[in-house]
């Protein structure tokens, strides 16, 4: 068998797996032009060297070196290993936590700049990821039957979400008016919007950016618009946030939905101003 047979046996065994198209666009695009032919039985860690040096972004060779350690320890369970190859091995440093947030400026820029982008579908996914500040992989899958448009409420699944709890978007005007552009959904992956921005970054004359960005520039935003912590954690589903302590994972079950629209709301006012290049809008607790 080769590492590209076992990769398909992986992938098909773990195919229920949120993650595994991912998984799998990592491992088909950054591994196997490299050792997809290789005997599996002839890995050795120089081989996943080569592999890691082919990528220039640490944090890109740190995923394919998971991937690919996952790959193998699940390869060895089975027996399609004798033992680990990588075993001990120490893949590339985990990177810092990216900081970027895009200036009033860059959004501007970066709003104008999309219809340059060769992909329709990429430029409103980039719209609604700064619009709504929800993660790219929830963005991307957005399903009709999830939109419940009488209440102006995108209700995310559990079986969807990044921590496993359903999650409730109230949708500003500014969302719902992406909502009507993209028919039954947005058609695109996370993975093919990530190459876009990554591939066409010189577009836009700015400093560079992810789509991760968009929702920590989101967010950002609205902390600096007076926004209060616990609503912002509710507005990101972050539970570490929302459910932390006994106070508040026990007692406190309020699920902020009044809260998270006007934050929501106050954002995209202030978003369109900034796109538009019109007056600032005014923040919570401020006065006229």
């Amino acid at each position: 068998m080769t590492v590209s047979g076992l990769t398909g046996r992986y992938i098909e065994a773990l195919k229920a797996k949120r993650s595994i198209r991912e998984i799998e666009r990592r491992l088909r695009r950054d591994a196997l032009p490299i050792i997809g032919s290789l005997p599996l039985r002839d890995l050795h860690r120089r081989d996943v060297t080569r592999v890691l040096d082919a990528k220039a972004a640490p944090i890109a060779a740190r995923r394919v070196f998971e991937d690919l350690r996952a790959m193998i320890r699940w390869a060895v369970a089975r027996g399609d290993l004798d033992h680990n190859p990588i075993d001990g091995m120490k893949g590339p440093p985990t990177s810092k936590p990216r900081e970027r947030v895009l200036s009033d400026g860059e959004i501007r820029v970066l709003w104008a700049s999309l219809p340059k982008l060769r992909s329709a579908a990429c430029q409103q996914v980039i719209k609604f990821c700064l619009v709504t500040g929800q993660r790219i992989g929830e963005v991307v899958g957005l399903q009709q039957s999830e939109l419940d448009l009488g209440q102006g409420v995108w209700n995310i699944p559990g079986s969807r979400s990044k921590n496993g709890h359903p999650h409730s978007v109230p949708l500003s005007r500014m969302a719902l008016e992406i909502i009507s552009k993209i028919g039954d959904g947005f058609g695109i992956s996370a993975g093919h919007v990530s190459d876009i921005i990554r591939d066409q970054q010189d577009w836009f004359g700015l400093p560079r950016w992810t789509a991760h960005d968009l929702r920590r520039t989101a967010l950002t935003g609205m902390a600096k618009l007076g926004v209060a912590p616990i609503v912002l954690g509710h507005v990101a589903n972050h539970r570490t946030t929302t459910k932390a302590g006994i106070t508040l994972g026990v007692y406190v079950q309020h699920a902020y939905e009044r809260e998270k629209r006007e934050a929501l709301e106050l954002w995209a006012n202030r978003l369109q101003g900034i796109i538009s290049g019109g007056a600032d809008v005014v923040s919570i607790g401020s006065k006229r």
